[in-house]
């Protein structure tokens, strides 16, 4: 071989060589790319999923108090029962109801229930004297509530799905002409329809400042963020997830759980971060409770469930 071709030889090992380096670098830059970093995960570290409680018929619509005890539905058997933060004891709070489903706590510690026997909007105080707010909407029954939100200024959102009942003795079927979000005023004499164009409106909850609006269409399978202006009227509604859900809840750093099948967390700009197992058929509604608002109390069928989380409820 002359020194010439030697030399092109000895070239091309040298650029085979660096193409063949090349070529095995190239995936693991282009995986570690797309994946990103990995997410801590939102459970505290060593908690596991612990079972309450049990025995219900199908529990749901879990506010915390002030102090982190938990009220939640039993809707079948017609009543709130509440669990105490401090002896994880439970006791009927309240029974009958009003086939209580959805419920929220205000700043003056009235529990506002989806009272779902009569189509109807409580609010009950402490001393447990019921008040109905809202009884109907246009001179029609509504569907029936399902779920509540009150933001900073105490204005309320609710949904108005429509879930045939046997108990009920009203023609079953909708009462208003489609099912949707309603906005009531914070002195509560104006109720009006702030979003129309939903299959089948569920969770809802909001952030903290009251800016955004979260809501599953749990027919559609998606929920949609809204922003939220000073008279309640909802605008640039973009799709936040491709999940829909039945409760949902919001922590202190803006991740938002679903439910459904188990509880599963998405960041503020809607990734999917955490998935928690539930082993029961259905997971309905899902808090924050305890003492200190860390334990994410989660509603799920004959049973209820609590997991201590790193992050705080931002109710």
């Amino acid at each position: 071989m002359n020194p010439a071709a030697s030399a092109f030889c000895r070239i091309t090992r040298v650029i085979r060589a660096s193409v063949a380096l090349s070529l095995i670098a190239l995936p693991i830059a282009i995986s570690a790319a797309d994946s990103g970093p990995t997410p801590l995960t939102l459970i505290a570290p060593g908690a596991k999923l612990q079972k309450l409680g049990d025995g219900y018929a199908f529990t749901e619509g879990p506010a915390a108090d002030r102090e982190g005890h938990v009220y939640f539905t039993d809707q079948p058997n017609d009543r709130i029962v509440r669990w105490d933060a401090n002896t994880s004891q439970f006791s009927d709070w309240l029974k009958p109801a009003g086939r209580a489903n959805g419920t929220y706590f205000t700043k003056d510690g009235h529990l506002l229930v989806c009272a779902d026997e009569k189509n109807e909007l409580w609010s009950i105080a402490p001393d447990k004297t019921v008040t109905v707010l809202i009884k109907d909407f246009g001179g029609k029954l509504l569907n029936g509530p399902n779920d509540l939100w009150i933001r900073p200024d105490s204005g309320l959102y609710f949904t108005d799905p429509l879930y045939k009942r046997s108990y009920w003795q009203r023609d079953p079927s909708a009462q208003q002409d489609g099912q949707h979000v309603y906005f009531v005023s914070p002195d509560r004499k104006n109720i009006k329809r702030v979003a129309t164009d939903l299959r089948q409106p569920n969770g809802i909850i909001g952030t903290p400042d009251g800016k955004t609006l979260y809501v599953a269409d749990i027919g559609a399978r998606k929920t949609y963020a809204y922003g939220v202006t000073p008279s309640g009227e909802l605008e640039a509604k973009r799709l936040f997830c491709e999940l829909g859900s039945d409760g949902m809840t919001i922590d202190l750093d803006g991740n938002v759980y679903l439910t459904g099948r188990g509880v599963t967390i998405f960041d503020p700009k809607g990734k999917q971060i955490e998935n928690i197992a539930v082993p029961e058929g259905w997971t309905g509604n899902v808090t924050f409770g305890g003492k200190d608002r860390d334990l994410l109390f989660i509603t799920a069928s004959k049973g209820v469930y609590a997991l201590k989380m790193r992050v705080k409820g931002a109710q």
